[in-house]
C-alpha cells in the first residue's frame, strides 16, 4: 500500500486515533495548526471529494459533524475551521477532512497558517485522549443525530 492514509487506516502506521467506525477514522494531524487539529478520513480509498460513493457521503459527514463538537469540547475552543482540500494543496492523495480547534484572535489568519507542534508523544496522546472521550460522551448523549442510542 502506498497511501499513508491507508496505511493508517490498516493500522501498519500508527496514529493518534480520535475517531473510529466501520466507515470512517479520524486521527491527530502529525502538523497541527493547533492541538487538536485532526484529519477524517474515509475507510476505503478515495482521493478527492468528487470520487466518495454517494453511499458514504451521510456516514463521512456525520462523523466530521460528530468530531467538530467532539474536538471544539475537548479542546475547550471557540468553534472549528472545517476545510477539504481537492487534489491542490492535498498532501496526501486520500480524501480528508481537516477539523482545526480556534479560538477568536489564534492568529490564523487567510491562508498563512502557523503550525504548533506538540511539545512530546505524551502530550499528543493526551490531546487524543480527550478528543476520543468527547466522541463517545457524545454518542450517548445522541446530541449529534438528535437522537438517542438504542
Amino acid at each position: 500500500m502506498e497511501c499513508k492514509f491507508c496505511r493508517i487506516v490498516s493500522k501498519e502506521l500508527a496514529a493518534a486515533v480520535v475517531l473510529e467506525d466501520e466507515f470512517c477514522m479520524a486521527f491527530l494531524d502529525i502538523r497541527p495548526l493547533f492541538h487538536g487539529h485532526c484529519l477524517l478520513v474515509p475507510r476505503t480509498h478515495h482521493e478527492t471529494l468528487e470520487d466518495l460513493p454517494a453511499s458514504l457521503i451521510a456516514p463521512f459527514f456525520s462523523d466530521a459533524k460528530l468530531l467538530c463538537r467532539a474536538v471544539r469540547e475537548a479542546t475547550a475552543s471557540e468553534g472549528t475551521f472545517v476545510a477539504i482540500n481537492n487534489t491542490i494543496s492535498q498532501s496526501v492523495p486520500h480524501l480528508h477532512v481537516h477539523v482545526v480547534p480556534r479560538k477568536r484572535k489564534d492568529g490564523l489568519k487567510g491562508f498563512f497558517w502557523p503550525r504548533t507542534p506538540y511539545a512530546d508523544d505524551r502530550q499528543m496522546r493526551e490531546t487524543a485522549e480527550s478528543i476520543r472521550a468527547a466522541v463517545e460522551r457524545i454518542k450517548i448523549q445522541g446530541v449529534v443525530t438528535g437522537e438517542k442510542p438504542g
